[in-house]
Formats: C-alpha cells, sequence, structure tokens
C-alpha cells in the first residue's frame, strides 16, 4: 500500500445555485519518504488538495488515505489530532507569532505534540542556532521562512506539507529554501509534499503530480532529481 494515495477524490463548493468542482476526481500515489512536487495553475486544484490531505478541509466524494489509515473518513476530534500529530505545515508568509522568539516559535509546535523534537537542535539543523532569541521581526523574509520549517519539523510529523514556500522570498533565499526542504527529505526520511506553480520546481523532485482544472494530468518520476542549487527560474 502507498503512504499516500487519493482515490478518484472530488471536493465540491456550492457557490449561490452553481456547483463549483474545485477538485474533480484526482486520484495518485505517494510513497514514503519521497520529495513531492504538485504543480500547475492558479485555480487548478492544487491548495484544495493541499488542504484535504493536511486535514484542513474534507472532500466531497472519494478516499484519502495516509499511513494506512483514511483520513476522508476523519471526524473532527480525528481531524484535530491529525492536524496536531501527522501534519507539519509551512506556508507562504510564515506564520509565526510576532512576540514570541524563534525558540519559542518552535517550542510552542512541539509543545502540543507527542513526540517532538528539541525546539533548539531543530533550529541549528536548519541554520539559525545563532537567531534562537531574536523575534520574527529582527528575521530576514528568508530566516522567517527557516522558522517555520524548524516549527513544522519539531512536530516530528510523518507529512511536511509547503505551500508555496518560496513566494514571498527572492530568487536567491528561495534556492535556499527549496534546498533545505529537499535535504531535510533526503536526511530524515520525512515525505515532503511541496505546491507550486513554478515548473522548475519539478526537476528536484521524486515524484511530480501535474495538476489542471481540478484533476490530475499527469505523474512523473524523476530517477535522478536535480540539486535545489542548480535549478533555474
Amino acid at each position: 500500500m502507498a503512504f499516500i494515495e487519493f482515490r478518484d477524490v472530488r471536493k465540491i463548493y456550492q457557490m449561490g445555485e452553481v456547483e463549483v468542482a474545485a477538485v474533480d476526481g484526482m486520484s495518485f500515489t505517494v510513497e514514503k519518504g519521497e520529495f513531492v512536487v504538485v504543480v500547475g495553475p492558479s485555480g487548478s486544484g492544487k491548495t484544495t488538495l493541499l488542504n484535504m490531505l493536511g486535514g484542513m478541509d474534507s472532500c466531497t466524494s472519494g478516499t484519502i488515505m495516509l499511513d494506512g489509515r483514511e483520513v476522508s473518513a476523519f471526524d473532527e476530534k480525528e481531524l484535530t489530532y491529525y492536524r496536531r500529530y501527522d501534519i507539519g505545515f509551512v506556508f507562504q508568509f510564515y506564520n509565526l507569532v510576532q512576540n514570541l522568539t524563534a525558540l519559542e516559535n518552535v517550542e510552542l509546535a512541539s509543545q502540543i505534540c507527542t513526540d517532538p523534537l528539541d525546539a533548539a537542535e531543530v533550529l541549528a539543523e536548519v541554520g539559525l542556532s545563532h537567531r534562537i532569541d531574536n523575534f520574527p521581526s529582527q528575521l530576514s523574509g528568508g530566516e522567517q521562512q527557516r522558522v517555520a520549517i524548524a516549527r513544522a519539523l519539531a512536530k516530528n510529523p510523518k507529512v511536511l506539507l509547503a505551500d508555496e514556500p518560496t513566494g514571498a522570498l527572492d530568487y536567491k533565499t528561495g534556492k535556499a529554501i527549496l534546498k533545505l526542504l529537499q535535504d531535510t527529505c533526503a536526511n530524515t526520511g520525512k515525505t515532503v509534499v511541496l505546491i507550486t506553480h513554478n515548473s522548475a520546481f519539478t526537476d528536484i523532485a521524486d515524484r511530480v503530480i501535474h495538476i489542471r482544472e481540478g484533476k490530475v494530468a499527469a505523474v512523473e518520476q524523476n530517477a535522478h532529481p536535480a540539486s535545489a542549487e542548480t535549478i533555474e527560474w
């Protein structure tokens, strides 16, 4: 059985009298420890896919599996535990608590988990051991995103979900964050799913899922993914 599996998943939104299919029959699999890039244009259903996989939204029909458990059958309490223990989120705009230091932001996440990693050690792993006492306003955009990644990793989740994690960053900093995510996947064995509209990112993935108009248009596998340091966009 695949680590992640979507089977004919649909998400229908009711807009007045009109039904809009944000996700329209998606099926794909992901193996444990893969670095996955989900790519597609704006409005193609990428974020809806991520929200359903992350337990922040439910599907209208179909089946979502993660590590042998049927996420799509969870009730609200089960979804809360799922988000808390199994999923690490990295967003485009960091979502850090402004009046907490970098260390405290990471500790905030680790305090709600059953098997967290040491917050200071995780910050050191993302290259921020010298910034643990700084507040978000004292950090650059790239440093804030590193804190956000450390916060997600400190939960020791089964899956790390990253929604356009370089979207608010300049080119050089964006490449550094991509390299960090790629190295995290390789060094920890975590499954990383990255959502992007940038097709250049597909070169660094183990598996690429192309999304178009709410459907999976194609799935590709890279036998030899490129290093994030080498890609250009």
